[in-house]
């Protein structure tokens, strides 16, 4: 028997075979096969394995990858989930450098591959939210209320320190550790400058060498010691990395330098002192080895800053919500809001779950969702969304969608997806660095050589040292950080002006986008169009045709389908049964309403389904159509008997958006299902010079394949179903938040506030990204280009100048940071 499962976790054929062994050992299995592309596995079984069998399998083999069933969502297991559900991190960690594309981790750690702390993930719903009070800090309970000792009321409590914090505070443990042991060490060593060295009255430098020696076990063996592990699984692995030159670096001065204290007799001359002692490295090798230390731990503080967008949305949400039940108020948490339930908002709280007003009416704050100042007002059967501030009235909403199902979660899971994702420009880099090291090593060789051949003496001893400064002074890390935390930082500065980025490659493409289809309805146009008219002729009576066509419409989630409904009920008409609904894509809706064939929708469909209409009717729609609203044709009984006049106002942003797009140089042109009179109406009030009407679904996606076979970027903005496919072939897809759910799933941007101002503020963010990515990639480029001659001594000849390791382990640390630094600038873009 077959069965076909889902992976998660993994990106390369190695992966893929590593998982096919890996479930083929399982007892009962005869054969596995697995779609990398899909990421599903097919397995037969001589008899039926519950999947739990294979979880288990992959969970055993190290937890980077897991198995489920097809529509289920990757999940980890029910030890893993109890833990990652006490704090703000998710429990699943992922690699800063994406070495592994978008892999992720059940544990903190270090990348197998670069040997970096791995990144933990933020989510909004991770914890159990518990209360405690702040005078009697030992009261904890699950639910909000008053201390039963004192009766302050209980304020929620942080359970644990994320794991990225927890990093953060290890290292700087360690690092304090490291410089108390190392500063004793240098003061030692740079002693030996002085004439007349006062340290030599008190020990001889055999035994300050060894004080040195015992000072710096601590450092090499505690504080520093995960830079040795992650070296030796670098060989181990052969994935070399920035931990590999570390290591070798650090470590040889470390052992020459015991070496030369337990056997100095073996050393050649050009190594001694003159009273016969060999040079030792421990300054050096603890020196470069807190240097480093250092520069991971503002590296971590950094990387936690890259994730300040993401910190920021979830301070929207609040610890509690105000549940009404029986007329009465009741506190309680927010994980505990079940749909359906009515809360109350009162004035300046944030609201705590997707809904709508069912009482009241308030201005409603949305600028952390939707970046747009001005506060908007809302009514009864209004929708609102968690983490957006109430104004200064009271109101009473239902809850809607809760927990990950909120318009915020799926804002901050975007952000996370995004934020691991590769852009393209980052495949150059990639490429270097998989060479980088093994070239470092080989210069370092070469240097070596050199020097020992042809330097000055002690020969051997300006080899040693120099050679071990081209090993520090190199960083395939910044590099390797150069895209990733740009993409990091302009992703969440996007979701914070309501444009949401689902990956990297979107958002680098952006940039390069020359050419913009717009659809109309919903795009353009406000989205919400109302019915202006329903105009019959003497064979059916309006209100008749109005319950004809309200019925219908009720079943369809076009946007017209809507306005007519609501002018149905607007009209208190009660819509009938329904059998045999049909939607025509970019003509219309059609059906049988009591016992009577009913079609609405515009031209074409009338011509597909053979039914003729009268010149009178023709010429009273065209009239309508040239003032820019839609006409759509009635028929009842393959009889045309009437219209519905429909007016969509154009949004108040599109004009300025258009022309702002036109001037830095993108051409747009509006592809619309209407017809040709409205929709050159339309073009000619937004100066619009290219436009086509009447599109079907198939005629977008045509026109997107004849650009781009002209060699266009073209970036797609729509909001219907009818767009989806569109959406999906242009190399940007932009889908308006205000759409459906399949427009938005096919797009690569969503805009939160569903205007085409947004695609100014994604070009703006997208130009930004792509320059800070440039800047991070030239800096990277250029500072081993000239670090790693540097360090070799090319200036020795002429100039006399040497760079000490030491020197070269602060200018390596601070690469890295730099490189960090640069990229959270984009925090401050104006877009």
């Amino acid at each position: 028997m077959k069965h076909i499962y889902h992976i998660h976790g993994m990106t390369c054929n190695g992966c893929r075979s590593h998982v096919e062994e890996t479930l083929a050992k399982v007892k009962g299995v005869s054969k596995t096969a697995v779609d990398l592309e899909k990421a599903e596995v097919t397995i037969e079984m001589e008899i039926h394995i519950p999947i739990e069998t294979f979880q288990e399998a992959l969970k055993n083999d190290g937890g980077g990858y897991s198995i489920h069933k097809p529509g289920e969502h990757h999940h980890h297991s029910a030890d893993q989930r109890e833990e990652q559900f006490n704090g703000k991190g998710t429990g699943t960690f992922y690699c800063p450098m994406h070495c592994e594309g978008d892999k992720t981790y059940d544990e903190p750690g270090d990348c197998p591959v670069c040997g970096m702390d791995l990144v933990e993930e933020r989510s909004l719903f991770s914890s159990s939210i518990q209360f405690t009070c702040p005078m009697h800090p030992e009261i904890i309970m699950d639910e909000p209320g008053s201390c039963p000792i004192c009766g302050m009321d209980l304020v929620p409590l942080e359970v644990r320190v994320s794991d990225e914090d927890k990093t953060y505070i290890k290292l700087r443990k360690k690092f304090w550790i490291a410089v108390a042991f190392t500063a004793p060490i240098f003061l030692i060593a740079m002693s030996e400058m002085l004439n007349n060295n006062p340290l030599y009255v008190i020990l001889e430098q055999k035994k300050w060498n060894w004080l040195q020696f015992v000072l710096s076990i601590p450092v090499v063996f505690h504080a520093t010691w995960m830079f040795f592990k992650r070296a030796w699984t670098s060989i181990k692995s052969m994935n070399l990395n920035m931990f590999t030159l570390i290591g070798i670096g650090s470590g040889i001065a470390w052992i020459f330098s015991v070496f030369a204290m337990l056997f100095p007799e073996v050393f050649p001359q050009d190594f001694k002192t003159a009273d016969g002692n060999v040079f030792v490295y421990f300054e050096a090798t603890t020196v470069i080895l807190t240097l480093v230390l250092l520069g991971q731990l503002l590296e971590a503080r950094a990387h936690s800053q890259t994730s300040g967008a993401i910190k920021e949305l979830l301070k929207l949400v609040p610890s509690t919500a105000t549940l009404v039940i029986d007329g009465e108020d009741k506190v309680i948490a927010i994980d505990k809001i079940q749909q359906g339930n009515l809360l109350r908002v009162k004035p300046g709280e944030k609201i705590p779950v997707d809904g709508s007003i069912v009482e009241g009416h308030s201005s409603i704050d949305e600028s952390m969702i939707t970046g747009e100042p001005i506060p908007v007002d809302k009514g009864i059967a209004d929708k609102v969304s968690s983490g957006t501030i109430n104004g200064t009235k009271s109101f009473i909403m239902k809850a809607e969608k809760v927990g990950s199902e909120t318009l915020l979660s799926q804002i901050i899971q975007m952000v996370n997806n995004a934020s691991r994702s590769k852009a393209p420009i980052q495949k150059l880099a990639d490429r270097i660095s998989k060479y980088f090291v093994p070239i470092v090593i080989a210069v370092a060789v070469i240097t070596f050589t050199v020097w020992a051949v042809f330097g000055p003496e002690p020969a051997y001893v300006f080899a040693f040292v120099n050679a071990i400064a081209v090993l520090i002074i190199a960083c395939p890390c910044a590099l390797g950080l150069a895209t990733p935390m740009s993409v990091m930082v302009g992703v969440g500065r996007g979701a914070q002006s309501g444009v949401l980025i689902k990956n990297a490659e979107a958002l680098e493409k952006m940039n390069k986008v020359d050419t913009l289809i717009v659809d109309k309805t919903g795009t353009i146009t406000e989205g919400k169009p109302s019915v202006e008219k329903v105009i019959t002729t003497a064979v059916i009576d309006e209100m008749t045709l109005l319950q004809y066509i309200t019925s219908l419409n009720q079943y369809s989630e076009h946007p017209l389908a809507e306005a007519i409904v609501n002018y149905g009920k607007s009209k208190n008409v009660t819509s009938v049964k329904v059998t045999d609904f049909e939607a025509v894509a970019g003509k219309g809706v059609i059906g049988t309403v009591e016992n009577k064939k009913i079609a609405i929708g515009n031209a074409q469909l009338f011509e597909q389904l053979s039914i003729s209409i009268s010149e009178g009717l023709v010429t009273k729609v065209i009239a309508e159509q040239v003032q820019g609203k839609t006409a759509s044709y009635v028929a009842v009984e393959n009889e045309a008997v009437g219209y519905v006049t429909i007016y969509d106002a154009i949004k108040t942003t599109s004009q300025k958006a258009i022309k702002e797009l036109q001037s830095n140089g993108v051409e747009v042109i509006m592809l619309t299902g209407d017809n040709k009179n409205t929709a050159k109406a339309v073009a000619e009030q937004l100066n619009l010079k290219q436009y086509r009407a009447e599109c079907l679904p198939e005629d977008k996606l045509k026109e997107i394949e004849i650009l781009q076979k002209q060699d266009k970027i073209v970036a797609m903005a729509g909001d219907g179903i009818n767009d989806a496919p569109a959406l999906a072939q242009s190399d940007v897809g932009i889908a308006m938040g205000t759409g459906t759910d399949v427009a938005i799933e096919s797009a690569a941007i969503t805009l939160v506030k569903g205007n085409l101002q947004g695609i100014v503020k994604a070009k703006k963010l997208s130009h930004g990204v792509v320059k800070n990515i440039k800047q991070n990639l030239f800096f990277a480029f250029i500072y081993n280009v000239l670090g790693v001659p540097l360090a070799a001594g090319v200036l020795y000849p002429v100039f006399g100048l040497l760079l000490s390791p030491m020197i070269a382990a602060l200018a390596m640390s601070f690469s890295s940071v730099s490189v960090i630094g640069n990229a959270l600038r984009l925090r401050k873009i104006k877009i």
